[in-house]
């Protein structure tokens, strides 16, 4: 049903005043919702289309969909997939996996996607999101940055790609400058060291890059508990955080982690 995500792209600091916003994440492969630990060892969760409408009830702000195998098996994304959950919601969809060209976004856009992140495509071409950003608004436009702690970059953090399997030598945070310089509306860095473990966000990971950039940094894995949700906010600096794992298994509700930081003194949806 396409509704711009709600905030993205706009000029306001991560970690400013404006409401904290819950994204639920539906990890697909094969046509299902799955959740694995550091992008491996993948558990089913249910039916996209389901998960979608359980979540607009609970509350989530934007819904994020990441087709997790289409880099690595060499395809496109699932376009199905995308349209089912688009026509069943009306809070945004965000899609990513398998994106590489200004074809395979207007797609999506089409069947009621409202956001495009891109990962593989724009680190290969960084013109990638120039071109997206001109051409349809860089509120429609997110670039997700995988990153691995490395010593040798000079921010600790360097991006990683194909689904987390690839290091190509590129420091996240001047990455997720240029990014930002190329015309991206928002930046969602994943930290592989943190992703399923549910021992909380990377906070330096994420605090680097939203320190480094004026646009805003959704906090992306490894969240396990109500205060890791809280942390993201107050120590990562984010201005939205994304979940898949304590959600999909309904250890905590999407309103339950909004009630939680309203009582914490941070700005939410409710």
């Amino acid at each position: 049903m396409g509704q711009d995500p709600a905030n993205a792209g706009g000029d306001t600091p991560a970690g400013g005043d404006s409401p904290v916003r819950i994204i639920p994440c539906l990890d697909m492969k094969d046509g299902r919702v799955v959740k694995g630990v550091h992008f491996v060892a993948l558990r089913d969760a249910g039916d996209p289309v389901e998960n979608a409408l359980y979540y607009q009830q609970q509350g989530a702000d934007q819904l994020a969909m990441l087709d997790i195998a289409a880099t690595v098996e060499n395809r496109k994304t699932r376009l199905e997939w995308a349209e089912q959950v688009a026509s069943v919601i009306d809070i945004p969809l965000v899609v990513g996996g398998g994106i590489s060209t200004l074809t395979d976004m207007e797609a999506l856009f089409q069947v009621g996607v409202a956001a495009v992140s891109v990962n593989s495509a724009a680190v290969a071409r960084p013109e990638l999101v120039k071109e997206a950003a001109e051409a349809y608004g860089r509120e429609r436009i997110i670039v997700a940055i995988d990153g691995k702690r490395n010593a040798a970059m000079p921010s600790g953090f360097e991006v990683v790609v194909s689904g987390g399997q690839k290091p190509v030598g590129l420091d996240a945070v001047e990455w997720a400058r240029r990014c930002e310089d190329l015309g991206t509306g928002e930046l969602l860095p994943t930290s592989m060291d943190g992703d399923g473990t549910l021992a909380g966000y990377d906070l330096p990971f994420t605090r680097a890059i939203a320190e480094a950039v004026r646009i805003p940094v959704i906090a992306s894995g490894g969240a396990g508990a109500l205060e890791h949700f809280y942390e993201g906010v107050a120590e990562g600096k984010a201005s939205a955080l994304l979940a898949a794992s304590v959600f999909h298994f309904r250890t905590f509700t999407v309103r339950q982690v909004k009630e939680y930081l309203a009582a914490r003194g941070v700005p939410v949806f409710l």
